[in-house]
């Protein structure tokens, strides 16, 4: 066994000699002292560097693009600039969720109307329980602005209050009653009479339900919004800007919630169903 490894170690210490030489005239160019030890000593480390130096050049070069696996910055900056948009649009679209169920709860009537007793009996306990007396200062800076308001030359400008158009000329077949929650009137026309906006606003919604056939909602100034329902045909889409007076759509009597030809008119003001006879003259 041990002259065995003798062998062995003298194979790999053996020492050779390379040559180089002009091959004309034999002229030694080069010599090097070698043996199969140094040889595979050097050999590794040679190997080892190239693999570090392959390895550093991919991590921190653009080369590492062309490596199978590895994705380019191009990709992961879309991809960061998706992920960004994905969040986006899911915020977008919770808010859209939230209006869509307001619009349905607006539509189906399921709207809490707030006791007018309740209220006032509230605010005459928050009256109680805080004190809201102005202080000496605070009156005296009233005062001021008062007599600044009565004897000043400029006068306010008052807002204008919205003059309604009539949206059909018909008979009244139902009228307004809060207690059924009817918070509307049905106004008996032919099929497919011409259906007009009560005053100038937007459209915030078009669709069709199945109990009230193909419905439109507009939203007028100062709070007011005007429903349209049970109609044939929409003329208009959700964003359209609406003049007074102009064709919206044609009447019918779609949806489930229907004896025949009618328009059901909804108005609404800052969240609360007002009487449109109130507003507007129905009559022919």
């Amino acid at each position: 066994m041990a002259k065995k490894k003798s062998n062995l170690h003298r194979k790999l210490t053996h020492d050779y000699r390379l040559v180089i030489m002009n091959h004309g005239n034999l002229e030694v160019k080069l010599s090097f002292k070698l043996n199969r030890l140094r040889v595979f000593v050097l050999g590794s480390v040679a190997a080892f560097l190239l693999i570090g130096i392959t390895i550093l050049l991919i991590i921190f070069t653009p080369l590492k693009e062309y490596v199978p696996g590895y994705s380019s910055s191009k990709l992961r900056k879309k991809a960061t600039n998706l992920t960004y948009k994905i969040d986006s649009l899911e915020q977008k679209i919770k808010r859209n969720d939230l209006y869509i169920k307001g619009v349905k709860a607006l539509l189906s009537g399921d709207v809490k109307i707030p006791d007018i007793e309740t209220t006032e009996i509230a605010q005459k306990n928050v009256t109680e329980i805080l004190n809201l007396n102005a202080s000496h200062q605070d009156s005296v800076f009233r005062r001021k602005v008062e007599e600044e308001d009565r004897f000043s030359v400029f006068k306010k400008i008052k807002h204008t209050e919205i003059v309604f158009f009539s949206p059909v000329k018909g008979n009244v077949t139902n009228v307004f009653n809060s207690k059924n929650k009817h918070f509307a009137i049905d106004i008996a026309v032919e099929k497919n009479t011409p259906v007009k906006s009560v005053a100038d606003g937007t459209v915030i919604f078009t669709g069709f339900i199945a109990e009230t056939g193909y419905v439109m909602l507009i939203e007028h100034a100062q709070g007011f919004l005007s429903v349209y329902k049970h109609n044939t045909t929409l003329f208009k889409e959700q964003g359209d800007l609406i003049l007074s007076g102009e064709v919206i759509a044609s009447s019918g009597s779609t949806g489930s919630l229907t004896t025949g030809p009618h328009l059901h008119f909804e108005l609404w003001s800052n969240g609360h169903p007002v009487n449109p006879l109130d507003f507007i003259d129905f009559e022919k």
